[in-house]
C-alpha cells in the first residue's frame, strides 16, 4: 500500500471510529441518519490532497451509503438556483427502502467552555472561538434544511422523480468533542459521549506538558487518530511552533506522547 493510499484509510478510519453527535430521537428537532458501515478500508479515489476536510467526509460519507443495499444515492451536492444565482446547496438526496431522504453531513471539532452561554449545548464553541454547536444547530434547523421546500427546489426533485410530500430530511452530524483539563466528562448529557476526543488547554497552561513530546498535524489530519510512528518535537520545539499559532490567533489541534507512552489529544488555545 503506497503512503498516500494508507494516509487516505487512516482519515477514513478516523471518520468512521467518530461516533454521531447525539444517538436518541433529535436534537432541535434534527433527527441522525447513519446506517452502520462494515467498511475498513477506501481505494485510491480518495486520493486527492486537495478537498478540504468537511468535502473529504461528505465523500466518505456517499461511499459508505453506496455500500448498503438499502440505500439508492439520487443525486449529491445539488445546488437549488433563483435564476442564474446560487441560493443554497443539499449535500445529499438518497432512498432507503422506497423512502426518500434530504440528508445534510456535518463533521466539526468543539471545545466546552462553561463560561460561554448558559447550557450544556450552548458551551460548545469552535476551536477559535467563531463559530459554536447551537449557531451550526440553528443553521441547519433554520436555513439548510427548509431549502428544500423554497419553490426554487421543485425543479430539481421534480426532476429526479421524487415527491416532497414524501421526503424526510435528516442529517448526519459527527464531532470530536474536547473538554477543558480540570472538567468530568460528567458535565455531558445531551450529547454522545463517545464522541469526547481529548483535552484543550490555553497556552499560558502548557509548562504543565514541558515532560512530554508532541506532533502537530495538518488540519486534515484532525480527522485521524493518533499515529505513533512520526517524527515527535521536544518540548521547546513544541513551545516554538505553538507560538507562531498563538500570534495568529489560531488554536491547533496536537497530539502529545506523556513519558509512559500513554498519547493524547491536545488544543492549545490561543483565548483564555
Amino acid at each position: 500500500m503506497s503512503s498516500d493510499l494508507k494516509n487516505a484509510n487512516l482519515l477514513f478510519q478516523g471518520y468512521v471510529n467518530t461516533g454521531l453527535l447525539w444517538n436518541h430521537d433529535s436534537v432541535f428537532g434534527l433527527r441522525q441518519f447513519g446506517p452502520k458501515t462494515n467498511l475498513n478500508s477506501i481505494n485510491s479515489e480518495f486520493l486527492s490532497t486537495n478537498l478540504r476536510l468537511g468535502k473529504l467526509v461528505e465523500r466518505f460519507v456517499i461511499h459508505t451509503l453506496q455500500q448498503n443495499e438499502n440505500i439508492e444515492i439520487f443525486k449529491e451536492n445539488i445546488q437549488v438556483k433563483k435564476g442564474k444565482v446560487t441560493i443554497g446547496e443539499l449535500d445529499c438526496l438518497l432512498k432507503q427502502n422506497e423512502t426518500p431522504i434530504h440528508l445534510e453531513v456535518i463533521y466539526k471539532f468543539y471545545l466546552y467552555d462553561p463560561h460561554y452561554g448558559k447550557s450544556e449545548l450552548d458551551h460548545w464553541i469552535g476551536p477559535n472561538r467563531n463559530d459554536s454547536l447551537i449557531q451550526k444547530l440553528n443553521k441547519l434547523r433554520d436555513k439548510q434544511l427548509p431549502l428544500l421546500f423554497k419553490p426554487d427546489a421543485l425543479p430539481v426533485l421534480n426532476k429526479l422523480g421524487i415527491d416532497r410530500k414524501k421526503l424526510e430530511q435528516r442529517v448526519h452530524f459527527k464531532a470530536q468533542l474536547f473538554l477543558p483539563l480540570d472538567l468530568s466528562s460528567d458535565q455531558i448529557e445531551i450529547l454522545n459521549k463517545s464522541c469526547l476526543s481529548g483535552n484543550y488547554i490555553p497556552f499560558a497552561d502548557i509548562d504543565h506538558f514541558k515532560n512530554c513530546e508532541f506532533y502537530i498535524p495538518s488540519k486534515l489530519g484532525w480527522l485521524m487518530e493518533i499515529q505513533n510512528d512520526v517524527e515527535w518535537l521536544s518540548f521547546p520545539e513544541f513551545r516554538k511552533d505553538v507560538s507562531r499559532f498563538m500570534v495568529q490567533k489560531r488554536s491547533p489541534l496536537c497530539w502529545v506522547k506523556y513519558p509512559d507512552g500513554k498519547m493524547q489529544k491536545l488544543f492549545v488555545v490561543w483565548w483564555n
